[in-house]
């Protein structure tokens, strides 16, 4: 899936002056699309998932909106465009400088996550998207461990604690608890690592009006974080 998916769109999509009716000329201000309705419909639903990873924020610019009027699929086929350019121009770089670093993409974050966060990130909330992604992992976390008493950096710290489990307080454990410097060690940095999430990343975000927006690549920074504290969340094995 990817450059011929976009190709085929494109073809369809493609706007075009039918050939007049022998012996008669029409004259029309609208051109229609070259494929069939139902075709551009299919071809639509795999297209915009791909287009959503090239350009994440193509369903809110403005370039297009004034064609909309004109057809329907006018900004569908200038972002695919746009999407078939940026993916080859990508492949070219990657391949004239070997540049073969990995590169994290958005789907791949833990479900927690990237469902919490997806509407809000197409429509260029970015900071909202990783508020509305804290929260559903601490949600998630409390549904595990079955407490509501508890939330954020208090949840966590009881969560992950090195101490053994209490009636009402279930510990989450990221390795079998043998005593030793090991499991000390990484109950602690969990724990830790909770509270900078909660404290560092979640509350400037939700609680600072009138600061501007997260750049892209910012947010998708601080989204991964949330996705490894959901990712050991999930994966822990809850003592009781």
């Amino acid at each position: 899936m990817g450059a011929g998916e976009l190709a085929r769109f494109l073809e369809l999509t493609e706007l075009y002056r039918p050939p007049d009716p022998p012996g008669m000329t029409v004259f029309s201000t609208g051109k229609p699309n070259r494929g069939k309705p139902d075709e551009i419909v299919a071809g639509a639903h795999v297209v915009e998932q791909i287009i959503d990873r090239v350009l994440p924020d193509w369903r809110t610019e403005a370039s297009a909106s004034g064609n909309q009027r004109i057809n329907r699929w006018y900004q569908h086929h200038e972002a695919a465009q746009r999407a078939d350019a940026a993916l080859l121009r990508d492949a070219e770089i990657r391949e004239r400088l070997g540049d073969a670093a990995p590169r994290l993409s958005a789907a791949s974050l833990h479900p927690w996550v990237w469902s919490a966060a997806r509407a809000l990130w197409r429509d260029g909330h970015f900071r909202e998207a990783v508020t509305a992604a804290a929260r559903k992992v601490n949600r998630e976390t409390q549904n595990k461990v079955m407490r509501r008493d508890a939330t954020e950096t208090a949840l966590f710290q009881s969560a992950f604690s090195k101490d053994a489990p209490k009636p009402g307080q279930p510990r989450l454990r990221l390795m079998t608890d043998d005593g030793g410097d090991t499991f000390r060690s990484i109950q602690r940095g969990a724990a830790v690592f909770a509270e900078g999430c909660y404290a560092a990343i979640r509350n400037p975000n939700s609680h600072e009006d009138g600061l501007p927006e997260l750049p892209q690549h910012e947010a998708l920074e601080q989204l991964a974080a949330f996705s490894v504290l959901a990712r050991w969340v999930d994966t822990a094995t809850l003592a009781t």
